[in-house]
């Protein structure tokens, strides 16, 4: 067998996983710079009712029973969430004094977070039961890939790479649930807040940040495969 650490820089599997690696980093880089030029674009029109962030954040929450989450202003670009532990939805300052179309559309779209966990939407539920083990699992199975591969035990370095696929099923599950929130938070813009060419902008803006988790989850992806090919490459070495 050839030693992984001398061996896998000129191992084919190696460098195929190597290449879906930076084409998954360049649909990130896209990702990112779209997500900021749109918010960038938007952020520069005024909604016609003049609400910021914080009003419609706070008549969402209000108008869905859910008086009790507070809203607080955040530092940091693009750095609002709802904290589902605290149940604050925490807005950046953009986002909380702005008036943009892009303001209400973050702002509604944290709401539908918020909303997402008063009406215990499945897929929020299962993301949140799948983290901790795939928090775990992604530490426990890069620990067994490198001691299975520079030992030459890929039987162990499977098992890590079994461990780390709890964080892709996490990103899986995170897509519908921010594709949901979404739309929740269009629909709610829609008929209550913006008008028809408004609503289009919001639109936009709110599938640009979709984007990035699409993004996100076919990075690691990439990086599971590559992980994949690389055992699968030591484990014919050690047959050959």
């Amino acid at each position: 067998m050839m030693p992984f650490y001398y061996g896998m820089y000129f191992d084919k599997y190696y460098m195929i996983g190597t290449i879906l690696v930076v084409l998954a980093a360049g649909l990130a880089i896209y990702a990112q710079t779209k997500v900021q030029s749109t918010y960038k674009k938007y952020k520069r029109i005024d909604n016609s009712r003049r609400m910021t962030g914080f009003q419609v954040a706070r008549e969402i929450l209000d108008r869905n029973g859910l008086t009790h989450i507070q809203i607080f202003e955040s530092q940091g670009l693009l750095s609002d969430h709802y904290n589902p532990g605290k149940q604050t939805i925490n807005l950046s300052s953009d986002i909380y004094h702005g008036t943009s179309i892009a303001s209400l559309a973050v702002a509604a779209h944290e709401c539908g977070h918020a909303i997402q966990y008063k009406e215990k939407y499945v897929p929020i539920s299962l993301r949140n039961a799948i983290l901790p083990f795939a928090n775990m699992g992604q530490y426990l199975g890069w620990i067994a890939i490198m001691i299975g591969l520079l030992f030459g035990r890929t039987n162990i370095a499977w098992i890590g790479f079994i461990l780390m696929c709890g964080i892709l099923a996490f990103q899986v599950v995170t897509l519908p649930v921010e594709f949901n929130a979404s739309s929740r938070a269009l629909k709610i813009l829609k008929s209550d807040y913006l008008t028809y060419d408004e609503y289009n902008g919001a639109s936009k803006m709110l599938s640009a940040a979709a984007l990035t988790y699409v993004a996100a989850m076919i990075s690691t992806l990439a990086s599971m495969l590559r992980i994949f090919l690389v055992i699968l490459g030591n484990s014919r070495n050690d047959r050959s």
